[in-house]
């Protein structure tokens, strides 16, 4: 039986799960995802527990952080003027906001979590939300389509699968 092998496209369901049983995501809401090993589109941890593996298998693995989500920088942590907003954005603990920030020359749009408000100052978190966490993939490969099929129905451009970002 054909076992899947760098350059495959492996057509596979899966769950998201936390250390603490909570399900963040899950094909069953994505439908099935389709990949080819050795693209570097879904997180490394996940794309080599494929590897070996044989259609209709089930495997449960647990991705560490720095090899997930990254770990906790609390220099992705900064306290703003509310005046950074316009007056028409939900500021409260908890609202995810867009905010444009310049790397490297270019302007990004980039989410962050609100974390804690004190008067006029406002605390975002640029981290992304499951940094630091440990994380558990249910994985079961449902096709091994050969090697070099593009014909992908569902990459990890969606953010979903551990693509990280």
């Amino acid at each position: 039986m054909q076992t899947a092998k760098p350059g495959d496209t492996v057509t596979v369901i899966y769950d998201g799960i936390l250390e603490n049983g909570e399900i963040f995501e899950s094909s069953k809401d994505t439908g099935p995802l389709d990949f080819q090993i050795g693209k570097s589109s879904v997180m490394p941890g996940f794309e080599q527990a494929i590897i070996g593996m044989k259609a209709g298998e089930t495997k449960k693995i647990m991705v560490e952080p720095k090899e997930a989500y990254g770990l906790r920088q609390d220099e992705l942590v900064h306290t703003l003027s509310r005046s950074s907003w316009d007056a028409s954005t939900e500021i409260k603990p908890g609202v995810v906001v867009g905010m444009t920030m310049e790397h490297e020359g270019e302007q990004h749009q980039v989410p962050a979590l609100i974390t804690e408000i004190d008067g006029d100052e406002v605390t975002v978190d640029f981290n992304h939300p499951l940094a630091g966490k440990k994380i558990i993939y249910q994985i079961t490969l449902q096709a091994i389509n050969g090697a070099g099929n593009t014909e992908l129905t569902n990459d990890c451009s969606s953010g979903s699968c551990g693509c990280s970002s």
